[in-house]
């Protein structure tokens, strides 16, 4: 019979999570801490990590480590994973979560198609993809060492399903191509993941749908009325898969994407 309590837990175990401080990231960082995993923290140079730290000073019985680095640049990614490298012997999650979400302020992101740029399209592919790559290639050792290492790579909707811009209507919101592509190709990376890094590294992917922030009321009740669970998102509904994908109660699952939509892309 499973032994429940000692599946769940992640005491001795290191987790490391990019775009650690974001809204997402620092909800799973509190919930990897809630089962004592110790946490390497990464995110962009401008991000503040006071609160998080305040957040994880409730947790005294695990250790905590904050990385800063700009995703953008070959040269600082190469430069983490170097600490990295150094500074620990082994790691047990490696969870990819940076993204470039972009807004409308940057030029040719959330506009039309035919004003999408190229340089903002290598932007996001930079850090959506091409950063995903690199750090999970260089931290295989690390994730090989524990004999059971976890990869989680977070992907979209978008990377399953096209834009109903119908949602998008009366509201200054975009999806852009580059988003959308970058999110599919993380989904099929993990299964190349999987069946490349087994049996110590397993790998797999969660697919968010939109989670509620400050968005548009016009564009939430659009989208709560496509959901079949009639409510977008929260950053805890996406904890419940990490914490499953992170420990041993998922040991033999590796090369699955899990889409936590509420239903949205099963019409």
């Amino acid at each position: 019979m499973i032994d429940l309590n000692k599946s769940i837990s992640m005491k001795g175990r290191i987790s490391l999570i990019t775009g650690g401080l974001g809204n997402i990231g620092s909800s799973i960082a509190e919930a990897l801490a809630q089962l004592n995993s110790d946490l390497i923290i990464v995110d962009h140079p401008d991000m503040d990590d006071s609160n998080l730290r305040d957040k994880l000073k409730k947790f005294p019985n695990i250790k905590v480590y904050f990385f800063k680095s700009d995703f953008e640049s070959e040269q600082s990614r190469k430069k983490l994973v170097k600490k990295i490298i150094n500074e620990f012997a082994e790691l047990s999650v490696l969870i990819n979560n940076a993204a470039f979400v972009g807004s409308r302020e940057i030029e040719g992101w959330g506009v039309s198609f035919s004003n999408q740029t190229t340089q903002t399209w290598n932007r996001a592919l930079n850090v959506n993809l091409t950063s995903v790559f690199e750090l999970t290639r260089d931290l295989t050792p690390l994730l090989s060492a524990t004999k059971k290492g976890s990869i989680i790579n977070i992907s979209s909707i978008y990377g399953l399903i096209g834009p109903d811009w119908s949602l998008y209507e009366n509201t200054s919101m975009g999806n852009p191509a580059a988003y959308a592509a970058s999110k599919g190709a993380i989904i099929q990376l993990t299964k190349w993941m999987a069946t490349t890094l087994g049996p110590n590294i397993r790998a797999n992917c969660i697919s968010p749908g939109g989670i509620e922030r400050n968005q548009p009321k016009t564009f939430k009740d659009k989208y709560t009325l496509k959901t079949p669970l009639k409510r977008m998102a929260s950053e805890d509904d996406i904890c419940g898969a990490i914490l499953y994908l992170a420990s041993d109660l998922s040991l033999y699952v590796t090369g699955q994407n899990i889409i936590i939509d509420g239903g949205f892309s099963s019409w």
